[in-house]
């Protein structure tokens, strides 16, 4: 399963969906959101985060509160869920 935590300006990601040895659309959604939106963050200013990837745990971390940084991460969470509603035996948020 995978565990997305968020605590104030911390969010972590870890785990893995186990949803298919072969095809883990799941895995994929949620790597793909969440790149996607550190990328766009970092592109608008990269003193807004800090990001760290050791290939079993996420770390993003806020250090700015500017518009579009929370529009971004509101944006991921908002994804995030839907993935959850989906895929409930594969995503678990806190």
């Amino acid at each position: 399963m995978i565990k997305i935590i968020k605590e104030m300006d911390t969010i972590t990601i870890s785990g893995h969906a186990n949803y298919s040895d072969s095809n883990d659309i799941v895995c994929a959604s949620v790597s793909s959101i969440m790149y996607t939106t550190v990328n766009a963050i970092m592109n608008f200013n990269n003193k807004a985060i800090t990001f760290e990837d050791d290939g079993n745990k996420v770390i993003i971390k806020l250090l700015s509160h500017d518009d579009i940084t929370n529009k971004l991460i509101d944006n991921m969470m908002l994804m995030f869920n839907e993935l959850k509603e989906q895929y409930p035996s594969n995503v678990e948020i806190k």
